[in-house]
């Protein structure tokens, strides 16, 4: 068997032990029923019948919730693309009501950590991490299972349907964009992204910065075809006792630079993505008769008065979602339903996924330093939207817009260079127990004692 034969035959053990957990997690009825939240199968119903909006009102099953209404016309205003993998399914079923969504999604959500595994795989293969075969094998199945994408595959509904397939599309993205090496790929996948969950689109700088750090290794430019003069600087800027400052090196960086093998990938990158906003602009030009209009201005949700005053996004968020997302902790009960109660804007990152800990001390070899520099930018660029964003993703477990960028973290894991020994084993086995609570419980009406619904409560009155 030959070492990607291997790789593969481990990514799909990884798929079937996800299925069968998933599977066995889950509550009966999404395996035999479609969810009240079936928003992604009513749009692939509208497709089918040749219109982009609902036809009608919204069924009253879905208690109308996030549904955006313009005249007498209602849509589904979520980024559309977890709809495709709906099509089949309710052309099959002839309805949006016949398709169990909840079962569609569930058999799609063991892709991610198997994409994920082969993404571990190839930074070791780059020399970019050092971790085993076992290793990336035990951290893709902590991807799984210990941290919030657990409960959040169990769901089915719109929301969380949304993470399930932008997981996905994000661990390929990475996959392709690592060393720069399928940028027609990349693109695509990070357009796909985008129409899936918005921030996903900000995670471009990797794929920019891999073509950058290779377009710039060995160069364009020969030694023989330097001047001296040109020689002599390059050489003084490289040495690290030389007395060539930055501008002189930025200089001799730029003529080393493979300046038309660059432009050539980022334009190879960028046509899937421009195509992707191409059809994004038109999709609103015909739904809402403005190209940059997404309808969320629309939408009939208890949170319009404050969309309307700050926006979608707005620095005025950034507080409390810092708050919830680093200090949300379990609430110690009294006499109560439940001995904890867990809040519904979801618990600390830190809680339900204690191994994030372990990249804030990473042991970094020179292979890793680009990658990790590369991985922690393109992180921040996605979650920056997330915080600033109106909505702490309301109801959930724990905070299930770290699924726009926990490949990304799990990766860094990889890249990090800290030996999991004791503290990260117990630190996994913690974090498994929390998120298969949590995906056991969340939204199962025999365990309602145990979450606090209040929408305007972030934390434990006194």
């Amino acid at each position: 068997m030959s070492d990607r034969q291997r790789r593969l035959g481990l990514a799909l053990l990884i798929y079937l032990i996800g299925l069968a957990v998933y599977f066995g997690f889950a509550r009966p009825e999404r395996l035999t029923e479609h969810t009240p939240f079936n928003h992604f199968a009513l749009l692939a119903e509208g497709w089918l019948d040749g219109r982009l909006h609902l036809g009608g009102p919204p069924p009253a099953y879905t208690q109308l919730n996030d549904f955006a209404k313009v005249g007498d016309r209602w849509y589904v205003a979520f980024p559309p693309l977890p709809a495709v993998w709906l099509l089949p399914w309710v052309w099959l079923a002839g309805s949006a009501e016949g398709v169990r969504d909840g079962q569609a999604f569930l058999w799609l959500a063991p892709v991610a950590p198997a994409v994920l595994f082969l993404v571990l795989e190839k930074l070791t293969r780059l020399g970019m991490s050092a971790r085993s075969q076992r290793e990336n094998l035990a951290l893709s199945l902590l991807f799984a299972f210990g941290t919030v994408y657990f409960f959040s595959a169990e769901q089915g509904t719109v929301w969380f349907a949304a993470h399930v397939v932008g997981c996905l599309l994000l661990a390929l993205y990475v996959l392709f964009a690592l060393d720069a090496e399928r940028p027609l790929l990349a693109g695509l996948m990070l357009g796909l992204g985008f129409m899936t969950r918005s921030p996903l689109l900000f995670a471009a700088p990797l794929f920019a910065l891999e073509v950058l750090r290779v377009c710039s290794a060995g160069g364009a430019v020969s030694a023989s075809a330097l001047p001296a003069s040109d020689l002599a600087r390059t050489a003084e800027s490289a040495s690290p006792s030389g007395g060539g400052g930055p501008v002189r090196r930025l200089m001799a960086w730029y003529r080393r630079l493979d300046k038309r093998r660059l432009v050539k990938l980022y334009a190879w990158f960028a046509l899937p993505v421009a195509a992707a906003l191409a059809i994004t602009l038109w999709h609103n030009q015909a739904r809402f008769g403005e190209p940059f209009e997404f309808g969320y201005r629309f939408l009939t949700v208890r949170w319009a008065e404050r969309m309307e005053r700050w926006g979608l996004f707005h620095y005025h968020y950034l507080g409390r979602n810092l708050g919830v997302s680093l200090a949300s902790l379990p609430y110690v009960t009294r006499g109560g339903a439940a001995p904890f109660q867990i809040n519904g804007h979801g618990l600390a990152l830190w809680f339900t996924t204690p191994m994030y800990l372990w990249l804030l001390w990473p042991r970094l070899s020179a292979g890793a330093r680009g990658v990790h520099r590369a991985l922690w930018i393109t992180t921040l660029a996605v979650a920056m939207w997330t915080l600033l964003y109106q909505n702490t993703g309301w109801v959930q477990f724990g905070q299930r817009f770290s699924n726009d960028y926990a490949v990304l973290l799990f990766a860094l894991l990889a890249v990090g260079g800290r030996k999991l020994g004791k503290g990260f084993i117990a630190a996994s086995v913690f974090a498994v127990v929390v998120n298969a609570f949590g995906a056991y419980t969340f939204d199962r009406p025999e365990y309602r004692g145990y979450y606090v619904v209040k929408p305007f409560e972030y934390f434990q009155p006194d």
